[in-house]
C-alpha cells in the first residue's frame, strides 16, 4: 500500500520563510503585528508547499468562532425583496471586510418577537456583532436596547443612538454639500424632504444642516414631512403631490433618502414639471437604483467600503483598524437631477 503524503504544517511553512511558527500563524491570520514583507514571504512559502490553514482547528485554539453576525431589521411582514437597496450595499460591504479579515459571515434577518435575538457571541457562535436596517421597528430596536442594557455588546449603523455603538454618514457635512450644489445652481425656493418625527437621527441631521446652510443666503426651507404611506417611495411621490400644489414656485428639493427622492422624482414628474429645469432634486445614500432613474439620481454618497471596514473593526474592538471613527465621509455625486 503507498503511503499517503504527509500534509506540510505550519513548522514547515515556517522554517522555509525563515520565521518562527507563531509569525507564520499571525500573518496567516492577517495580524496587523506582521509586517507586509514578511506576511508577503510567508504566504509565498504556504502557497508553494500547499499548506492551507485549519480553520476549525485554529478556532478551537484560539477559543474564536472567526464569524461575525450580522443583523438585518426589517419590518414587520416585509418582504426580503422591498428592503432598502442601501442596507443590502452596506451588507456587501461588511462582507467584503469581513473576508478580508478571514472571517466567516452570519447573517440573520430579524423582524418580531418571533425570530428577535441577540446572543450570538454569548452563545459561541460570533466573535462579534453588527446590527443594521430599518429604525421604523420600534419592538426590535427596543429588544436590542435591552439586549445591551444586559450586556450582550454589538455595534450598529444608523441606530436610535443612545444606548447604542453606532456610527452614521457625516450626514450634516453631506446636507451642506447639497445645500451649496443647489445654490451655485441658483435654486431659491427649496424644500427638504423627510421624516420629521423618526427614530433615525440622521433624517434630523440632514434637515437641520441643510436648513443652516441656507440661513445666511436669507432662504427658510420648506420642510415636508411624509405622509403615511407602505415605503419610502410612495411617501415620496404623495409627499411631491402635496409639496407642489401648494408651492408651485418650488425649484429644488433636497429628499432625506435616495428612496424617498426616487418617489418624490415620480411625485414632480405627474404634477407635469421637468427635472431638473423646473425642480432640481437632491437624494442622500447612493443606492444603484439611483443610477437608472430617468433622469438619474444626484445623491450624497457614503464611502461603504470605509464603512464596513470601521463597522468590522469597531465591532472586533481593532482600533488600529478603524480609519473613520463614528462618522463616514460622503460625496456629492451629480447626475441628471441637479
Amino acid at each position: 500500500m503507498t503511503a499517503r503524503p504527509l500534509r506540510p504544517t505550519s513548522f514547515d511553512v515556517a522554517e522555509r520563510a525563515g520565521v518562527s511558527q507563531s509569525t507564520v500563524s499571525r500573518a496567516l491570520r492577517g495580524s496587523p503585528g506582521v509586517n507586509a514583507e514578511t506576511r508577503a514571504r510567508v504566504t509565498a512559502a504556504a502557497r508553494e508547499m500547499g499548506y492551507v490553514v485549519d480553520r476549525h482547528a485554529s478556532s478551537l485554539r484560539l477559543k474564536s468562532s472567526e464569524t461575525i453576525a450580522l443583523v438585518t431589521i426589517c419590518r414587520p411582514g416585509e418582504d426580503r425583496s422591498a428592503i432598502n437597496p442601501f442596507y443590502f450595499a452596506l451588507l456587501g460591504s461588511i462582507a467584503a471586510a469581513t473576508s478580508a479579515r478571514g472571517f466567516n459571515l452570519l447573517v440573520s434577518f430579524q423582524e418580531s418577537e418571533a425570530n428577535f435575538r441577540a446572543d450570538f457571541v454569548a452563545s459561541g457562535l460570533a466573535d462579534a456583532m453588527i446590527v443594521i436596517g430599518t429604525t421604523s421597528n420600534r419592538a426590535a430596536w427596543d429588544y436590542f436596547g435591552e439586549a445591551q442594557a444586559s450586556g450582550l455588546d454589538f455595534v450598529c449603523w444608523g441606530s436610535p443612538g443612545e444606548p447604542f455603538r453606532w456610527m452614521r454618514s457625516d450626514n450634516e457635512g453631506g446636507a451642506r454639500l447639497a445645500a451649496e450644489h443647489l445654490l451655485a445652481s441658483g435654486r431659491r425656493n427649496i424644500a427638504f424632504i423627510g421624516p420629521q418625527k423618526s427614530p433615525q437621527r440622521q433624517f434630523d441631521e440632514r434637515r437641520d444642516a441643510f436648513a443652516a446652510a441656507l440661513a445666511p443666503h436669507g432662504i427658510t426651507p420648506h420642510i415636508v414631512a411624509p405622509p403615511a404611506a407602505s415605503d419610502r417611495h410612495a411617501q415620496g411621490v404623495a409627499a411631491a403631490r402635496q409639496l407642489l400644489a401648494d408651492h408651485p414656485d418650488i425649484d429644488a428639493i433636497f429628499a432625506a433618502s435616495d428612496m424617498l427622492a426616487l418617489g418624490v422624482l415620480q411625485g414632480v414628474k405627474e404634477m407635469g414639471c421637468r427635472v431638473p429645469q423646473d425642480v432640481a432634486l437632491i437624494g442622500f445614500d447612493g443606492i444603484r437604483a439611483g443610477t437608472l432613474a430617468d433622469p438619474a439620481l444626484t445623491t450624497l454618497e457614503p464611502d461603504l467600503d470605509a464603512a464596513g471596514e470601521a463597522l468590522v473593526a469597531m465591532a472586533l474592538e481593532d482600533d488600529a483598524h478603524t480609519r473613520t471613527g463614528t462618522r463616514i465621509p460622503v460625496r456629492l455625486a451629480v447626475r441628471g437631477t441637479a
